[in-house]
């Protein structure tokens, strides 16, 4: 039994984490701001600490006799001030390493992301791919807490490792999955290239699993390690699967990439131009996501971490698409 604490433990992501912890036995704290809408962790066994990560100070009494953090918090978004991705992403990142440091955390397990190596368009890629930079600031600034990270290693004896996760959806999905099932609902997504291009599908407790493996193996210390379904899936197939498990239709629509990220940057010019702070319809991020291979290989996660998908992809959807319909089951 360890002593775990995980930061923004009330999101998608950080409550599944901590369902699985606390059902194995652990004792779990959860880091989370006094406005934070804590639905997702209701009735689990988790000690609270009110605090913020861009206050280091509040950080101190939460790592008291803490022996792995779990740092999931970060703005994961296409759209913002870089100010904003940059304090959160990375900024914040280096408050909870070294304050965990300071307090001989003997473990940090950061979630990163697959999107630090950008959109160039790449199938089954590994660890050692370059990180190409991009025009994007949420790549950019969990690259560079990423790369701040395993230099910081150097300097402590806190064992550190990454998960890169690939587009991670599930139940409780409010940055993709409400969005994406909504769109097909409305009948106001499409295809990029017909939905021919790869892409990376994590559901939820397949990533839980891997970062588990990442808290306990050995093998973890001062290793990346991407963690997807594992699956040779293109956008079409993810899309039809999901689209047939809500009974909707599947987009009938297509357009080639080119039009789609042309269309995306005049809007985005136009939202900047009349300081419109929610996203376009259509931005770069998204187009380029969807319309270009983004695909990775798990063999370092299944060798080191002995990892391997616990969910199979049909079931995935099929429960995440049972939690949709629960939740708007008013609007079916």
């Amino acid at each position: 039994m360890k002593r775990i604490l995980i930061s923004s433990v009330n999101g998608f992501i950080g409550s599944h984490i901590a369902e699985r912890l606390v059902k194995e036995g652990h004792q779990v704290r959860g880091l989370v701001r006094k406005t934070s809408d804590l639905k997702f962790i209701e009735g689990l066994e988790i000690e609270l600490f009110y605090g913020d990560i861009t206050e280091r100070d509040s950080l101190i009494e939460p790592m008291k006799g803490i022996q792995i953090v779990i740092h999931v918090a970060g703005l994961a978004a296409d759209w913002g001030p870089y100010e904003k991705f940059y304090a959160v992403n990375t900024i914040d990142t280096k408050n909870m390493a070294e304050i965990a440091s300071l307090n001989r955390v003997k473990r940090f397990v950061h979630i990163s992301t697959t999107a630090i190596h950008g959109f160039g368009g790449f199938r089954d890629i590994d660890e050692s791919f370059p990180m190409t930079e991009t025009i994007f600031l949420y790549c950019e600034t969990k690259k560079l807490a990423e790369k701040w990270l395993f230099e910081f290693s150097k300097l402590t004896d806190m064992e550190i490792c990454a998960i890169r996760p690939g587009n991670v959806f599930g139940p409780r999905d409010h940055t993709f999955i409400d969005k994406y099932a909504d769109a097909l609902k409305e009948r106001t997504v499409g295809y990029i290239d017909r939905g021919n291009h790869w892409t990376c599908p994590t559901y939820v407790e397949n990533l839980v699993e891997g970062v588990i493996k990442a808290c306990f193996e050995p093998a973890a210390r001062g290793e990346s390690f991407f963690i997807t379904d594992g699956l040779t899936i293109d956008w079409k197939t993810f899309t039809g699967k999901l689209a047939d498990e809500l009974g909707l239709e599947p987009p009938r629509f297509s357009i080639p990439f080119w039009l789609g990220y042309t269309v995306a940057t005049l809007m985005e010019s136009a939202y900047r131009l009349l300081a419109i702070p929610k996203p376009p319809l259509l931005t770069r991020y998204r187009i380029s996501n969807a319309g270009r291979d983004y695909h990775f290989c798990i063999e370092k996660a299944k060798r080191l971490l002995k990892y391997s998908p616990v969910v199979p992809f049909d079931e995935a959807i099929k429960r995440t698409a049972h939690w949709y319909r629960e939740r708007y089951k008013e609007n079916f």
